[in-house]
């Protein structure tokens, strides 16, 4: 009896899912999902590529520098890099003097407490802090940039669908509205259009909007598009700074499974060899 009724209750609920998905089906075929207007005018990533792209990929250092010079001159003043230490700029190139006064020079003092009163101050970076925060908490960030939070930079590249591509492209990608945009989307008060952001209107302003904006100390013209792809390698290093370990990693593993595979096949032909001419002589 309990079987039977356990059979009635699978049957039940198949035939009930079965019909849930043919009603879904139906309305699917009559009311098909409307695209919003803005999907009409945005744009997928551009076609860019970075050294560090590939199984092979590598970093360039002198890129990654060059990246780095942008963030601090330019991005630093609203986005925070708080997975980042002062030291880790050692691994792109920078050696230990210029590492500490890089953070001792830093604009924006790293906070810290008297350890007498417990007030809280700022003192210069030390070469094991993590780059500090350009606000003191989200409510300040957001009072100063629109009401929109400044998004860390940390693992941009790795939190964006796009990566590296897509911050490429949202920095290159400021233009005015085309006259056919629907009113509904067009940029209100504080926003700028930009295809290349999901619902097109971006509260940050162009953060690279002329060249030279950044003077290169490797004599490296510096073009919209080339600061916006060195400050986008900048920040693959920061969201997976092992990444050429784990290529070189990869690499080995590789090898060590093919010449494991290579052995193994041997070994078994070795094995069976005997036994199939066993098996033959014995047939004779």
């Amino acid at each position: 009896m309990v079987r039977i009724i356990g059979i009635l209750i699978g049957l039940f609920f198949s035939g009930w899912l079965l019909i849930s998905f043919g009603m879904g089906a139906v309305e699917y075929a009559t009311n098909p999902p409307v695209k919003p207007a803005e999907y009409a005018f945005h744009k997928g990533p551009k076609d860019v590529s970075f050294p560090s792209d590939g199984p092979l990929g590598k970093f360039d250092n002198q890129q990654l520098q060059r990246g780095f010079q942008v963030y601090k001159e330019v991005c630093a003043a609203c986005h925070s890099l708080r997975l980042v230490a002062f030291r880790n700029l050692e691994e792109i190139g920078y050696n230990e003097d210029e590492v500490k006064a890089i953070a001792a020079n830093w604009p924006i003092g790293v906070p810290d407490a008297d350890p007498n009163t417990g007030e809280m101050s700022t003192r210069p970076g030390l070469a094991a802090d993590r780059f500090p925060k350009p606000f003191a908490n989200d409510i300040a960030a957001a009072a100063a940039n629109n009401n929109a939070i400044p998004p860390d930079l940390s693992l941009i590249t790795k939190a964006r669908e796009g990566g590296a591509p897509y911050l490429y492209s949202l920095l290159t990608g400021y233009t005015n509205p085309p006259a056919d945009l629907p009113e509904a989307s067009q940029p209100g008060s504080g926003l700028h259009y930009n295809p290349y952001f999901a619902n097109l209107n971006l509260a940050m302003a162009p953060p690279l909007g002329a060249e030279d904006q950044v003077s290169y100390s490797d004599g490296t013209r510096a073009t919209v598009e080339q600061m916006s792809k060195d400050v986008s390698a900048f920040l693959i290093w920061t969201a997976e700074p092992k990444l050429e370990e784990r290529h070189q990693a990869g690499w080995a593993v590789l090898a060590f499974l093919l010449i494991a595979t290579i052995l193994a096949y041997l070994s078994y032909r070795t094995i069976w060899a005997d036994v199939k001419a066993e098996k033959k002589k014995k047939a004779e």
